[in-house]
């Protein structure tokens, strides 16, 4: 009987409740929010989700961190049905998603976006008129340089490098007994800059077409190859063992590193030499590329509103400023990009303008919802060219093409 009378009373008091508005905690929203990240991003970011729940009290945040095998883990969740309500994206990866119909178009939900963000970071996130993603940051490549290693061997450096045979010629001047001239990377992110530095590519701008076997693909990736192993600019994989081209170029191994903005914090805690950055050769003809990452918001999300709410307080100026500030990204936001928190003067690189002046002669990645599939097959295929065991004509010949014109 006491029990039934208590059951009575707590259903009473509940009902009371209800009728004089009063909410528990229950009818917060719960937003679930997936990302990778490093440690330092981490930081910033909890701070971010910190503020934002303290100024939207009906707001909690379930943060996943996924730091490894992000979109595989993803995909398994759509499966599932268990995909986030906001999830940080890459425009990489993002088509897959696009294509299957799984994101939800944010253009009636953000105005002014062309005013804000860099229209290179939006066009990352595109798909026809429809914008699935509101960039953060951009990515682009640039090469940092010691010029410690320049005073040495008395070359100079002109304002801009003009193109990748300019460059061979330059990183061969710097190449030394104790030291290459510029880092070797396997991962096609690296190299696909000096095929579309001479005009060639993967993937055509309207990624309808397979362009690796056009003659200057095949000019630029034999120039990619001879610089290891004809010229020896580049170490070779083995001469690089367990090491990094990063730690090389801490080591002073290496003259010059074609690398992104992440590696700024990196490099401004260990490095022991003067450095700075130049652009990665380019011209209005022959566009290197561009990348971004961003959010989104998966279709099903029951919560959308606070998701775009969410958005809104995570692309904001001040909340970029924060990302910004830590030296790991390019804002996609113009208004903090061309401030002095990204380009402060009294850090190095002192050229940080370089990462925005590429944008004029910069384009997205060619990508397509398979292109996970199209990357596997460049790095199977590219091995034995690295190696010097064949040439780019004989790796990329019909066979190859047919093969990632079948994944278009």
């Amino acid at each position: 009987m006491k029990s039934k009378a208590f059951l009575i009373i707590f259903i009473f008091i509940l009902l009371c409740f209800s009728f004089i508005g009063i909410k528990s905690n229950t009818d917060n929203v719960v937003l679930k929010f997936s990302s990778w990240g490093s440690q330092s991003e981490l930081e910033v970011l909890k701070s971010v989700i910190t503020d934002f729940e303290n100024e939207h009290k009906n707001i909690k945040i379930d943060f996943i961190h996924i730091p490894q095998n992000y979109f595989q883990k993803i995909h398994l969740l759509f499966a599932s049905g268990l995909e986030p309500d906001v999830l940080f994206m890459n425009n990489q990866n993002i088509q897959l998603y696009i294509k299957a119909n799984l994101l939800t178009d944010l253009s009636e939900y953000f105005e002014n976006t062309e005013q804000t963000f860099f229209n290179e970071a939006l066009d990352c996130f595109k798909d026809g008129n429809k914008l699935y993603a509101i960039p953060r940051d951009i990515s682009n490549l640039v090469i940092y340089y010691n010029k410690d290693i320049l005073k040495k061997t008395g070359v100079k450096l002109s304002q801009k490098i003009q193109t990748i045979d300019e460059l061979k010629t330059i990183t061969e001047e710097l190449t030394t007994d104790t030291n290459w001239g510029i880092n070797f990377e396997e991962n096609p992110l690296f190299w696909l800059y000096y095929l579309a530095s001479n005009g060639g590519g993967v993937l055509s701008d309207d990624k309808k077409s397979v362009i690796i076997n056009s003659k200057e693909s095949l000019y630029a990736l034999n120039l990619y190859s001879d610089m290891i192993n004809k010229y020896h600019i580049m170490p070779t994989k083995a001469q690089i063992g367990s090491m990094t081209s990063a730690q090389m170029f801490i080591n002073g191994k290496l003259a010059m590193y074609l690398g992104g903005r992440w590696m700024v914090p990196k490099f401004r805690e260990t490095l022991n030499f003067d450095w700075d950055i130049i652009e990665f050769p380019s011209s209005p003809e022959h566009k290197v590329y561009v990348d971004a990452s961003g959010w989104a918001i998966a279709k099903n999300s029951k919560h959308k509103e606070e998701a775009v709410e969410f958005i809104k307080y995570l692309s904001s100026a001040e909340t970029i400023s924060k990302f910004t500030k830590s030296g790991l990204i390019v804002p996609a936001r113009i208004d903090i990009a061309q401030s002095p928190i990204f380009l402060e003067n009294n850090k190095k690189p002192l050229n940080n303008i370089a990462f925005i002046n590429m944008l004029n002669q910069a384009k997205p990645t060619p990508v397509n919802k398979q292109y996970s599939s199209v990357n596997d097959i460049l790095i199977e295929k590219s091995q034995n060219l690295f190696y010097g065991d064949k040439r780019a004509e004989d790796i990329f010949d019909d066979k190859t093409v047919k093969e990632i014109e079948n994944l278009l």
